[in-house]
């Protein structure tokens, strides 16, 4: 007997149609994946041919274009690890969107890049390996070779989730290159010892600018009686401070050296400061007329300079980080004779373009992965505190890109958000404003602060996370000679294959 024919049923149907479905759906799912490399990719491609317009018709253009790839890639790796400190304190207090967050800092970056970077590409490029010492042709080489094994390890790094320093990375890359070409003779020591010492000091000194911030905010508006009141009187002045000092600092990065006297500089900074003042305080007025006397309406009144100093910080960031990508870029460029008129370590404007748009087109495609981590699993963050981590970072930053002095912005950042959450917990034990505030309060029955249940609490409380401080200073010891192991085993490479 014959067997019978199958009989596709409705429901047999139905199952097959899902199947398709549900791979349709992983195809979409892999595709999107794929959207942010490939774009990548394409910026990779458009730095060669933006540099091949610059020197198509010059010696060594071969090799311009090849590092201008790296240095793209470099710069995509930058603004995927680096940038998310930037603007993932606001992004964690909820004072901007992530969308609003990435516009800002894309745009701030290039300016920052674009304007104030120069100096620090001079160190990077031309100070730690001495260019005196060491033939042009080498030293192209081991700048090629410093910017390969720095953006591999930065990728690694953002891949696994972990907000490592970038410069750290190109000037190991850039030691260890060098050693491996000629020698620890030509590696200039004493830069090598005042960046080290930078690198030491500046989370130091971010971290005390901070607490001493939240300190301010604390005393003169949190644990005052009418804080709105408090609010409409000093939150105009630390937009002003904040004005004021940027514009400081703009004035020394763009004229000419020695033709500011610091004392006009720093009246220069005032009068931008007081003319943001009278600017502002309208607004701020505004802003709280029939806000509740809480700490939740202090939110609303903080966001302004907040964005402001996120902003800021984005620009100083641009103006100190752009080295890790162009700064070997400029290198390679005045080793074959291409350089700009500013004579050897000042990169031509193609140059900064490339690491300037890099870093922006890196954080708009793999930003969000990272800033959710930098601003919300350190410390419990909100308008006020984020405010002061990210003036502090972006004050320190600035000093440290107007002596020249290419420091660690993540450390720089972590080392303010550190010195806030630690201020919380001796301020919590030790602040008899605050007791005496939590006491009146209490008598009130105008407690609105669950996280304060007994004002006589005098338990440690721990509001950092330990395990990040163990995670960033692995991060530092184990970057500077990781990425210096790996280029120098990738100049050897380079030398063995191509010279």
């Amino acid at each position: 007997m014959p067997p019978r024919p199958a009989v596709l049923t409705k429901r047999t149907l139905d199952k097959d149609l899902d199947k398709i479905t549900y791979v349709e759906d992983a195809a979409k799912h892999v595709a999107r994946r794929l959207v942010a490399p490939g774009l990548g990719l394409i910026f990779v491609g458009l730095a060669m041919l933006f540099a091949g317009v610059y020197v198509f018709d010059r010696p060594g253009a071969v090799l311009i274009v090849a590092a201008a790839a790296l240095a793209g890639y470099m710069a995509l790796n930058i603004g995927a690890n680096d940038v998310t400190n930037n603007v993932g304190a606001a992004v964690g207090a909820r004072a901007m969107t992530m969308g609003q967050a990435l516009v800002i800092a894309a745009v701030f970056e290039v300016l920052g890049a674009t304007i104030g970077g120069g100096e620090v590409v001079k160190t990077i490029s031309s100070d730690i390996v001495d260019a005196g010492h060491v033939s042009p042709a080498v030293l192209g080489w081991i700048m090629m070779a410093a910017l390969t094994a720095a953006a591999l390890w930065i990728n690694l790094a953002t891949w696994m989730n972990a907000p490592v320093s970038t410069t750290h990375a190109i000037v190991g890359a850039v030691i260890g290159a060098g050693i491996s070409a000629v020698g620890p003779e030509p590696v200039n020591w004493r830069v090598m010892f005042e960046i080290t010492s930078s690198w030491i000091t500046s989370p130091l000194l971010g971290g005390l600018i901070a607490a001493g911030l939240l300190y301010l905010v604390k005393t003169l508006i949190i644990y005052r009686d009418d804080k709105i009141a408090a609010a409409r009187r000093w939150v105009p002045v630390l937009v002003a401070v904040m004005a004021g000092g940027f514009m400081a600092y703009m004035v020394l990065q763009l004229s000419p050296v020695g033709r500011f006297p610091p004392l006009t500089v720093v009246l220069i900074g005032i009068g931008i400061g007081l003319v943001n003042w009278l600017a502002v305080r309208p607004l701020v007025l505004v802003q709280a007329r029939d806000l509740e006397n809480r700490n939740s309406s202090l939110r609303v009144l903080f966001r302004l300079p907040l964005i402001g100093s996120a902003a800021l910080l984005s620009f100083a960031h641009g103006a100190n980080d752009v080295s890790n990508a162009v700064g070997p870029l400029s290198a390679v460029v005045h080793s074959v004779g291409i350089g700009g008129d500013g004579g050897v370590g000042h990169p031509p404007l193609w140059v900064m373009l490339i690491g300037a748009f890099g870093i922006s087109v890196g954080l708009l495609l793999f930003g969000p992965r990272l800033i959710r981590l930098v601003g919300e699993e350190i410390t419990k963050l909100n308008p006020m505190r984020a405010y002061c981590v990210a003036l502090s970072t972006a004050f320190t930053v600035i000093v440290a890109s107007w002596l020249g002095l290419p420091v660690s912005t993540t450390h720089v950042a972590v080392g303010a958000v550190f010195g806030v959450g630690f201020f919380r917990e001796w301020y919590t034990r030790h602040s008899k404003r605050r007791i005496a505030y939590l006491r009146r309060k209490a008598e009130s029955w105008e407690l609105d602060e669950p996280e304060e249940p007994n004002i006589y609490e005098r338990r440690r409380r721990y509001l950092v996370r330990r395990s990040h401080l163990m995670t960033i200073v692995a991060a530092w010891i184990i970057t500077v000679p990781v990425s210096g192991a790996l280029a120098a085993m990738i100049y050897w490479v380079m030398f063995a294959l191509f010279v």
